[in-house]
């Protein structure tokens, strides 16, 4: 026995189940491990909101990981998206998340668990939290939840202490195979015919869900694959862009180069012509003294 084996076998339990199970558990531990025995009995029972995520990870696997996985492609897609196309796939992160938290609703009633709005509302911001943050993805996929999570936007979550066992971050609980719903789940006073009624209403919601699900999750695709497309394109466009750049860069540095040489020739060529310049005026004052000494011979 270990803590995170009980806590696995804790958390895949109904709420009416969690108390006296730990109990079991720690007094089975506690003649060989005390510590362990104290650390199981220290496990904290699960808020109603995240037992049905923890429940949603067992018995609705693949929904809930498709949900996540939708969630991780927005989550890297949404740097590169513009206004419209952002409030577009909000839209289908919400219609996702309604719809598996309806399944969710209905999987608890199976479980015998009544879960009220505001409940419902809770999973489903926890649902929204684990599509939007890293973390929160993390924390859910455990399966052993003890409160229900929220994303504010601003920076990654710490969830270490919506955990029950934090060691368990990056770990999927097991899957459990769903059971057919009793007729029993909730007594009711008109008879079997009347559960019986109720089961095929909550039969036909599920499904409804489903589809709804599926479909939301088929649009944020469609959306996604565009988005990958335009990060492509704009790739392209960015690595067009610097080649030019290093072209300019380069035909640049040899213009420099081209303009020093020719700064040296230009200040090599006006020494010349300043040399010259002295040289012919120098020669035009020897002449001008020649000519006037002729002058004064040919008068004497």
């Amino acid at each position: 026995m270990n803590l995170a084996k009980v806590a696995e076998e804790l958390y895949a339990l109904t709420p009416t189940e969690f108390i006296g199970t730990r109990n079991e558990r720690a007094k089975e531990a506690k003649p060989d491990d005390r510590t362990l025995s104290t650390a199981i009995g220290k496990l904290p029972k699960p808020s109603t909101a995240a037992w049905l995520v923890n429940m949603l990870v067992r018995h609705l696997a693949a929904e809930l990981e498709q949900l996540l996985t939708v969630g991780s492609a927005l989550r890297e897609a949404q740097a590169n998206l513009d206004g419209a196309e952002l409030r577009e796939l909000n839209k289908q992160r919400r219609q996702l998340t309604t719809a598996v938290t309806n399944q969710g609703r209905g999987l608890a009633a199976e479980l015998g668990v009544q879960v009220s709005d505001t409940v419902a509302t809770q999973v489903e911001e926890t649902l929204r939290a684990a599509m939007t943050d890293e973390g929160a993805t993390r924390a859910v996929r455990t399966g052993q939840l003890v409160q229900a999570l929220s994303a504010t936007g601003v920076g990654e979550l710490d969830v270490s202490t919506a955990v029950a066992v934090p060691e368990a971050l990056g770990m999927t609980a097991r899957r459990v195979e769903r059971k057919k719903p009793a007729l029993t789940v909730v007594p009711d006073e008109s008879g079997p015919e009347s559960d019986e009624g109720a089961l095929r209403a909550a039969a036909e919601e599920a499904r409804r869900s489903a589809e709804a699900a599926e479909e939301a999750a088929a649009k944020a695709h469609q959306k996604l694959g565009k988005a990958h497309k335009r990060v492509a394109k704009l790739e392209a466009r960015s690595l067009q862009l610097q080649g030019e750049l290093e072209e300019v860069r380069r035909r640049g540095g040899e213009l420099e180069h081209a303009l020093e040489s020719l700064d040296d020739e230009l200040a090599s060529a006006e020494e010349k012509r300043d040399r010259a310049m002295e040289n012919e005026a120098s020669a035009k004052a020897t002449a001008e003294q020649s000519r006037g000494a002729a002058q004064r011979l040919d008068g004497e």
